[in-house]
């Protein structure tokens, strides 16, 4: 009997053991971000001088954190780097690995170039520690790297309402239309919308995803309303009747939060 009891007894710890470490498991897997929900700078290293952020951004990428997961978005110095793994290389290769695919970011260096290079949203488990990030380039094969994210800074992102103006660049197309800049930014109840205001007369509305947006003016250069967010790459369409049949162009615009500033 006291063996039989000895046995149940040892059988009950063993299963408590198991239950316990899965209970550790699933809480680490399911931890919250050591910061609150927010947007932020952050520091992103890697262990390797060919797998680094633009020259633009001063090593940092965008940080944001919602409902305790942390991603981060880095924008990469070329479109040389075509897909990255949270993981090794190895997992990389197996089916069902879920590559990361790039975004298009147009960077503005100090010197007034703009480039359009890849930028990635690249999942966070933990700062200041360094995990596996993978990355495969134009020449398919993956290579094995360490990064890690640090210094997180809160960005301003609370922006009274009022009248501002911003720098705004415009890629795309044929490369000969343009918008004036610095653009009028209008910021009500939270919400910001720009004036965009075209080199030429002939653009009869845009498009933003599937919402369209009619002039705002009769007479001069084609004017639109239209929301937009800073340093952030907007994609937007245009019918331009300028040529001898209309075309709907797509251009993407991005406004240099850095630029902003309230209007005179």
């Amino acid at each position: 009997m006291n063996v039989k009891k000895s046995i149940v007894a040892i059988c009950l710890l063993a299963a408590s053991i198991l239950l316990l470490a899965a209970c550790g498991q699933k809480a680490e897997g399911g931890a919250k971000a050591p910061i609150a929900d927010g947007v932020y700078t952050a520091v992103f290293k890697t262990d390797n001088s060919m797998f680094h952020v633009n020259e633009a951004y001063d090593g940092r990428g965008v940080l944001t954190v919602k409902d305790g997961k942390m991603t981060i978005h880095v924008t990469l110095p070329s479109k040389n780097t075509v897909n990255l793994f949270c993981g090794t290389a190895e997992d990389a290769k197996k089916d069902g690995a879920e590559l990361i695919q790039p975004t298009v970011d147009v960077v503005t260096y100090p010197d007034g170039m703009t480039e359009e290079v890849y930028g990635f949203d690249i999942p966070v488990p933990y700062l200041d520690k360094e995990f596996d990030c993978a990355l495969i380039g134009t020449k398919g094969k993956w290579y094995d790297h360490k990064v890690s994210v640090s210094d997180p800074v809160l960005k301003e992102t609370a922006i009274e309402d009022g009248e501002y103006t911003c720098e705004v660049t415009l890629t795309g197309g044929s490369g000969k239309a343009s918008v004036e800049s610095p653009a009028r930014i209008t910021v009500k109840d939270g919400r910001m919308t720009a004036a965009i205001i075209w080199s030429s007369s002939h653009y009869e509305y845009m498009t933003i995803g599937e919402t369209r947006y009619d002039p705002v003016n009769t007479e001069g250069n084609s004017t639109f309303e239209i929301p937009v967010e800073l340093d952030k790459d907007i994609a937007v369409s245009a019918l331009t009747t300028a040529m001898s049949e209309p075309h709907l162009i797509d251009y993407t615009l991005r406004f240099d939060g850095a630029s902003l500033k309230k209007a005179e």
